[in-house]
């Protein structure tokens, strides 16, 4: 995957967008998108605009290849994975104890 192909995909998980909608939003198919951030396809200048503009970034921000910038965006992923997370585990731990109480229920029969 190339660096921008990379960055899309990103973008693309931050916003918390599937393949398919960044797709239907440029107008374009799901592998067509998909050779965009895969590096399959070299993208034209208008194509990158419109992506640009879809993430609410400047063209110059997008070409940007940057580690600091990559790292950022990798961070920001990751603190949005890490809060998923959270909500997960804490459904988990309800579901223990619903399942605690059941069988205390069940046992005093």
């Amino acid at each position: 995957m190339n660096a921008l192909g990379k960055k899309i995909r990103l973008l693309r998980h931050q916003k918390g967008w599937s393949q398919e909608d960044v797709a239907k939003r440029l107008d374009i198919s799901i592998p067509a998108f998909s050779k965009i951030e895969t590096g399959i396809t070299d993208v034209n200048l208008s194509r990158l605009n419109q992506i640009s503009k879809l993430f609410g970034i400047s063209l110059v921000q997008l070409l940007s290849t940057s580690d600091v910038e990559e790292e950022r965006l990798f961070q920001d992923e990751v603190i949005e994975l890490n809060k998923l997370l959270q909500v997960r585990e804490v459904e988990v731990i309800d579901l223990q104890k619903k399942i605690i109480d059941l069988y205390e229920l069940l046992h005093k029969k």
